[in-house]
């Protein structure tokens, strides 16, 4: 019997990631905009494109690409004004779309009036918004925990004073102090903000971080040295995060009941994401995990850091990660379906096959996104985009890039071969700007990009006139996954070898079987049941009676007799 999700908009869509600064540049500065993304909104119409999602455009001083905010407030003026944001909103309305916007409620920039106050004033109600403590007694940092930006998560006063300030990311941004109900209110405020400036939804950046554990803590180690070590257990998922998150979300849909909340869980287990979306505990409406996917590191070279080693994908254990998520949601919520987004390298680098990058990344897309669950798609992705090239170590802008160069030297790596590998594992190289067209700078910018290197020669206009794009399927896949039997239908995982992913849908009156081959081999599939209609082929696949023939990186969608 099939589960029907769809009681809200937001159960139907599908989502299209924009990273602002690398989309279209529309006054030519090299960076793109908010008139930019507004031009072609009429673009993601036509692509199947229902709802927009943007990464943070709030002021920042911009050290971890607005993910470091200076005011809430105010839009960053790098990308445009609150009136080009206001026109965006409308446009994106008035094409009979919805628009999410990213918010950054962990942490703020160390140059906001918040921590400029706390630091300048230690005695003034600012100092709680941040998380202070006194050293250990040694008069070292207070404990050992480690950052995700690489050291410690601690860093002295600026304005030299004895205590310590954390910060789970980059020591320019300090972590807010969700126990304290000024700071809960705070961004619950800024929150309604912009939803009454007409958004419908937030993704909730870093949120399973915002409760701590007792600093008084230190992560055991072999040494008993204080060497920082990365210590999710006193920093994600603590019992604390569903308060929080339960006093946020309901204070918002309290007054907006149709605003979407999707969150950033991404360390989050099955259990963990069943915990955060259960209907009527006014937390997220969906969330997004990292653990679905799954790299085989069975060749990885133990002579350096794995740090940045590229790795096939596990098909089997991508599997097991799909089936897991989607039994434990079943009923619940919707999963969200995604294969890259802006912390990680574009899937046609990471798992497509650049002997086959047009079929590879259809069959991918087959794959994930007629699941059950709502699709995320990471902008340029739908052009089978790859990761830009870069030839300097510094492009990364990533504090944990020298210590993996420096290992692989060690072991004997030359220079080529170690960006051979940043170019196609790490998030930065997966933040070009988007290929418009065959013009210089890829008719992103009339200026270099500020994001540049070299690039694959694909582009969106040529895609658009080409019947065999990868552009092309794309739009028909979204046209398929309106069909009634992927709205509403259950997720099956077929039997398969390693090399296929099968895996049928089911609503209660019609069945689909999606079959596709991940390999550059020739593949055959027997079908659980015979088929009555074929609803979407790539690759030359072809059926006969229940037997599919599967070319290299193929695929076919079946609806069931």
């Amino acid at each position: 019997m099939a589960t029907n999700m769809s009681k809200h908009w937001y159960d139907q869509q599908t989502i299209y990631q924009i990273y602002p600064k690398s989309f279209n540049d529309s006054n030519n500065d090299g960076i793109g905009d908010i008139p930019g993304i507004t031009e072609k909104v009429p673009y993601l119409k036509e692509l199947g494109i229902t709802t927009i999602w943007l990464n943070p455009i709030y002021q920042s001083p911009q050290v971890d690409n607005g993910y470091d905010v200076s005011d809430y407030y105010q839009v960053d003026p790098s990308l445009g004004t609150m009136a080009e944001v206001e026109d965006l909103i409308a446009t994106v309305h008035q094409n009979g779309m919805y628009i999410i916007f990213d918010f950054v409620l962990n942490h703020t920039s160390d140059q906001h009036p918040w921590f400029k106050k706390a630091v300048a004033e230690p005695n003034s109600p600012y100092r709680d918004y941040y998380l202070w403590q006194d050293p250990a007694a040694d008069g070292g940092r207070p404990n050992n925990w480690g950052s995700f930006f690489g050291g410690s998560v601690w860093d002295k006063d600026p304005a030299g004073g004895s205590q310590y300030y954390f910060h789970l990311f980059d020591k320019r941004m300090p972590d807010l102090n969700w126990k304290n109900p000024a700071v809960r209110q705070a961004m619950r405020d800024v929150a309604e903000f912009w939803v009454e400036k007409g958004i419908d939804g937030l993704r909730l950046d870093a949120f399973i971080h915002l409760a701590k554990a007792d600093f008084r803590q230190t992560y055991p180690s072999a040494t008993g040295d204080q060497t920082p070590i990365i210590s999710d257990m006193f920093y994600a998922h603590l019992p604390k995060v569903h308060e929080y998150l339960h006093d946020f979300v309901a204070a918002i849909k309290a007054k907006h009941p149709d605003t979407y909340v999707v969150g950033e869980a991404s360390s989050a287990d099955p259990h963990l994401m069943v915990d955060y979306t259960k209907p009527g505990t006014d937390e997220c409406d969906n969330v997004i995990t990292f653990r679905t996917f799954a790299d085989d590191n069975s060749h990885d070279d133990a002579s350096f850091s794995d740090m940045f080693q590229p790795r096939p994908m596990d098909v089997t254990t991508y599997k097991q990660h799909t089936v897991g998520i989607q039994a434990a949601l079943a009923g619940v919520s919707l999963p969200t379906l995604y294969w890259n987004n802006h912390d990680m390298a574009r899937v046609a680098t990471r798992y497509g096959d650049a002997d086959y990058p047009l079929q590879s990344a259809k069959s991918l897309a087959t794959a994930l996104y007629l699941q059950r669950g709502v699709p995320i798609i990471y902008y340029g992705e739908e052009l089978g985009l790859t990761n830009i090239r870069y030839n300097d170590i510094a492009d990364f802008e990533d504090q944990t890039v020298p210590g993996f160069v420096e290992s692989a030297k060690a072991a004997g790596k030359s220079t080529a071969e170690i960006m051979t590998m940043l170019n196609k594992t790490h998030k930065m190289a997966g933040r070009g700007p988007m290929q418009w067209n065959d013009d210089p700078n890829h008719g992103f910018s009339d200026h270099l990009p500020w994001k540049h290197g070299a690039t694959d020669d694909m582009n969106a206009a040529a895609e658009m006139a080409d019947a065999d794009s990868v552009w092309n399927y794309y739009r028909q896949l979204l046209q398929l996954k309106q069909q009634s039997v992927f709205v509403n239908g259950e997720f099956i995982m077929l039997p398969s070898n390693k090399q296929l992913f099968t895996y049928a849908i089911d609503d209660g009156h019609q069945q689909a079987a999606i079959v596709c081959n991940l390999t550059p081999a020739m593949r055959t599939y027997t079908l659980p049941f015979e088929a009555d209609t074929t609803w979407l082929v790539q690759g030359d696949a072809t059926v006969k009676d229940r037997e599919v023939t599967l070319p290299a990186w193929s695929s076919i969608v079946l609806q069931a007799k």
